[in-house]
């Protein structure tokens, strides 16, 4: 007797995928969440630390990360229609803008070091360095994962690996508003 069709078998990579991203998106939703709640109680104090922060080049690499998760769409779409080639350039080129996200979010970092601007320098700074640093290492990961999956060149495993670089994509999209933008 066959098996009844099940709603997860649309999913795109397979159950285990789905169960890390759901999984990160709710540690970075409780990260976010607490961000907010501890602004309350200091929400000048936060204004001026975000003062600090250098919205248009968080606002180049949210274009820079997006432009990545397209390209990794359309890597993963080209994969699975057999234009093997073309979808790993698209992949290596998405890997490409994430190693350029952390080069700009580097020297972000390093321009709040040469002011002093660290960890414990004040709650909003702390957040940031947190909730941005986990991100780049979701960033850094994702990179490494894109670049795997291109060398592999299997369906399966590229629907996984641009699936997680979409919560990547969409983690960064919540975070810059939060983060930068928010008064």
């Amino acid at each position: 007797m066959p098996e009844a069709a099940s709603p997860l078998d649309d999913l795109p990579g397979d159950l285990m995928i789905w169960v890390l991203i759901v999984s990160e998106l709710l540690v970075f939703g409780a990260a976010l969440a607490a961000f907010l709640g501890v602004r309350l109680t200091d929400p000048s104090g936060f204004a001026a630390a975000q003062d600090h922060l250098h919205r248009a080049t968080a606002g180049v690499n949210t274009i820079i990360l997006v432009t990545s998760g397209w390209l990794a769409a359309l890597g993963a779409r080209g994969m699975e229609h057999g234009r093997i080639a073309r979808a790993r350039w698209q992949l290596v080129a998405a890997a490409a803008l994430g190693v350029l996200f952390l080069v700009i979010k580097g020297s972000e970092y390093a321009d709040k070091a040469a002011h002093g601007i660290g960890i414990e320098t004040h709650p909003f700074f702390t957040f940031y360095y947190l909730v941005t640093g986990f991100h780049a290492a979701h960033v850094v990961a994702g990179v490494l994962v894109l670049l795997l999956v291109a060398a592999r060149a299997r369906p399966h495993e590229v629907e996984a690996g641009a699936a997680f670089w979409h919560m990547v994509d969409l983690v960064w999209v919540l975070v810059f508003p939060v983060i930068y933008l928010l008064r």
